[in-house]
Parts: structure tokens; sequence; C-alpha cells
């Protein structure tokens, strides 16, 4: 899941330069009015599809909880968009948009296209009649480009309403590549080795094998909801992880159990964490954007967090901290039960539309193009799903690593279990579940409260 403060998570730098190069070649309109054609290349709208023209002055709104650099790079990816149509796109980002898109739909008073995090919320709103279906040529986008599971996300009735926007791999372990290599660790191949290797390095006693921290403002626990939905997916299976999220299996179910338990084994052991910072509870008052960095100067071996933390290293004020398979920091996919390839969870947002006016079906159009989609890619910071994207054009290797995870048709992906269920469940009593777990409270007791919380007929 996004869940706000994980936008913005882009190397500044690099995204930084490439905007430039974009702004320069991509000019709008009314840049190139007050520039000589000599300073600023014409744009070659060939390229990039028929979407219509329109009268100057025609304005298409988007919102979303993108804040941040990410914020402005989504902006610059319409560039070309907009000087090649006429349509000016105005995205702006929120940090209470769950809650202001609600109260700006009912007054009537929404924008013409949102950026949702989570999927529940486009069923939500789908379901109250507030949004259109998407328009025809973005569904068959969606289907000649993207994996079929991608699609269903947006779905309602069997109506595409959103499509698939940006995406994230969950769980990634952060680690560093120099301390591997001096001690003699080896990346683990399946979750047993991962534990035995949590034991190899907390015998050593030279520092914890793990940091963690589940603070995230208004949106504390997701974190610990990572953790949960990553380790039952890959003991249960996906027919199992599917049940759950829809709440055909009780959420206090014994595979639920169980894997709740397993994490527990890392995060509730007073051996094993919380590197840098205190013991286990410590993980309650820790921020997560900052959980990672005692990696960095050997406090902790290991971080359980997705790709998107790329952009995190830097936060600690060294802005040279290179993140490679030779670098200071690098993450390799948490293992499955055995050595195959590990089923693994992903994130992403998705975009809807208000309204079924021929500029915001231009734009939601284009959101679901390859066109676009590599267009933001190489900007920086965001990784995509859609299979027309070169991974090479991703602004880190981790993000191209991502990629080809994500485009791999042979892999078992199940999107974030959290953000699929009842927003007063996925954000709601799991977030606050886990933070009263990692307070102390038992798993039976925990998983039992939000299975007590999901709403009655809700599944």
């Amino acid at each position: 899941m996004h869940k706000g403060a994980r936008h913005g998570a882009v190397l500044a730098g690099a995204a930084l330069a490439l905007a430039g190069l974009v702004l320069s070649g991509c000019s709008t309109s009314s840049e190139q009015a007050t520039t000589s054609e000599s300073a600023v290349p014409k744009v070659d709208c060939s390229e990039l599809g028929d979407y219509g023209t329109f009268d100057s002055g025609t304005r298409v709104t988007i919102r979303g909880a993108v804040l941040g650099l990410e914020a402005e790079l989504l902006n610059v990816s319409f560039d070309q968009f907009e000087a090649c149509t006429g349509i000016n796109v105005d995205y702006i980002g929120s940090k209470d948009f769950a809650t202001g898109i609600l109260v700006q739909a009912q007054e009537e008073n929404a924008p013409d296209l949102a950026i949702f995090p989570q999927p529940s919320l486009v069923t939500s709103m789908a379901n109250a009649a507030f949004l259109v279906p998407a328009p025809s040529k973005a569904v068959e986008n969606v289907s000649n480009s993207w994996d079929e599971y991608w699609s269903d996300f947006g779905t309602v009735d069997g109506k595409s309403f959103g499509t698939p926007l940006t995406s994230t791999v969950k769980g990634y372990i952060w680690y560093s590549p120099a301390e591997f290599e001096a001690h003699g660790y080896e990346v683990p191949q399946t979750m047993d080795e991962l534990l035995t290797l949590s034991q190899t390095i907390a015998e050593a006693g030279r520092n914890k094998p793990w940091c963690d921290g589940f603070v995230s403002n208004d949106a504390s626990g997701w974190p610990g909801t990572d953790w949960l939905e990553d380790v039952l997916l890959r003991q249960a299976g996906a027919s199992v992880y599917d049940k759950w999220v829809s709440h055909e299996l009780p959420f206090n179910a014994l595979p639920v159990e169980r894997a709740l338990d397993s994490v527990g084994e890392i995060l509730k052991n007073p051996d094993f964490v919380n590197g840098g910072f205190d013991g286990v509870k410590s993980i309650a008052t820790t921020e997560f954007a900052g959980a990672g960095l005692p990696i960095l100067d050997g406090q902790c071996s290991l971080y359980h967090q997705a790709s998107f933390y790329e952009g995190f290293w830097d936060t600690g004020g060294d802005a040279d901290v290179t993140i490679a398979p030779d670098g200071d920091v690098w993450a390799f996919l948490m293992p499955g039960t055995t050595a195959k390839s590990a089923p693994f969870i992903v994130g992403g947002d998705l975009v809807a539309s208000f309204n079924d006016d021929a500029a915001t079906q231009s734009v939601h159009t284009y959101l679901t193009s390859v066109h676009w989609a590599s267009t933001r890619v190489k900007l920086g910071g965001v990784v995509s799903a859609n299979r027309g994207v070169d991974p090479a054009l991703a602004s880190s290797d981790i993000l191209s690593d991502s990629m080809r995870l994500l485009q791999n048709p042979s892999a078992t992906i199940r999107f974030d279990g959290s953000d699929l269920m009842p927003t007063s469940v996925g954000s709601g009593s799991f977030w606050a579940g886990m933070m009263d777990w990692i307070n102390g409270e038992s798993t039976a007791d925990t998983l039992t409260a939000i299975d007590q919380s999901w709403p009655k007929g809700g599944g």
C-alpha cells in the first residue's frame, strides 16, 4: 500500500535531473510561445498516439495521495500530452486524500479523476455511484499490457472503474553486502534459512540482526500488516490468502495465527530486535522511514520493507549511499518455504474517473498507455507492471529488479491484503491491531479483535 507517507520516496538528485531533461524536451505550447524555437525542441506528437485535440484552456483535474517530488514528477509526465492535446492536466496531492475525496464526491465537487492508493476505496465509491466506468480504450490498454490479475482490482460488478497505474514490490529485505561478505553470510533461499541467518547474526553478538519501525503518522501499523501478509502468502499459499482477504476465511483462522506467530519469532524476539533503537516495543515508537538506516553503521543487519524504500537511504544525511549488489545497501526478496521462486505481495495505485467528459476520458486513457508508463518510470522513483515498459528505464537497479519481478508471467503475486479489505478493517482495525500486537498483545487476541471488527455482511 502507499499510505500517504510512502509517496515521494525517490532519489531526488537523479529524478530532478531527469525532470529537467523532460521539461526541456517536452515543453508545453505556452512555454514554446515565449521561448525561441532554437532553444526548445519541438514536441513530436506522432510518438504519443491520438488522444484528440481540445480548445486552449481545457483543464482536467486529478487528485490523490501522491505528494512532494513524486507529485512534481507526475505533473512533468504530462508535458508532452499537454502540448499535443491542448489539455492542461492539474494534479494536486493531499495527505488527507482518502477522507477528502469522499467529502468532495458527496458535495458534488469531485475532481475529474483521482489516483486511489487502495482498491477498496475504488470499490466503495463505485458502489456509491460516484465513479463512471473506465473508457473502453483504457480497458483495452490494460487488457493488452497488464496481467489479468491487475484488472480485477478496479472491477465492480463486472465493470472496470479503476485501472492500474504505478506499482511497488513488497517483501524486500535490505542488507549490507559488505557485512555479508565480511562475515560469510549468504542470502537465504528459504524462510528457515532466513531464521537461521538471524540466529547466526544474533549469536555473533556484533549487532542485532533486525531493525524495524511501525510508525507512519496516522497510518501507523501498516509495516506490520506487510509482514503478516508476506509470511501468510508464503506459508499458506495464494488460495488461502485470497480467502482470508475476502473474509471467506476468518481473520483469525489457524493459518493466519501461524503466520503472525512466525513474524513474532523475529519481531518479538529481544535477541533479534531492534538494532539501533531499543527493545521489541521500540518498534511501536520508531518511524518506518528511518528504521532501516542503522544498517549503514552496522547496528542491525536486516530490514523488511518494499522497493520504494530505496528512496529513503539518503534521509540520514548521507547522500552518497550506493544501492547496488556491491554497494552500501542492497535487497533480496523474502524467500519462500522452499528454494523455488517465492510468491510475493504487490501494492499500487488505481486511477478512476468521476465523469465521462471527452477530456477526462482522454487523460484516463493516456494513463493506461505504454507511453505514459515509460515516461513516468524514466523520470524516476516508481515502477510499473505494464509489460510494455522496459525495466531498463527504471531509475535504479532495485527498481529494475522490481519491474522484472512484476513482469514475470510465471510469478505468483497477490495485492496488499489490507488495501483490498474494507477500509474500516484494512486501514483501521488491522493497522491498529498490529500496533497493539507489537506492544505485547497476544497473537490470538489481536487477530480475534480484528475479525470481530469486520463489517457485518461484508464478506
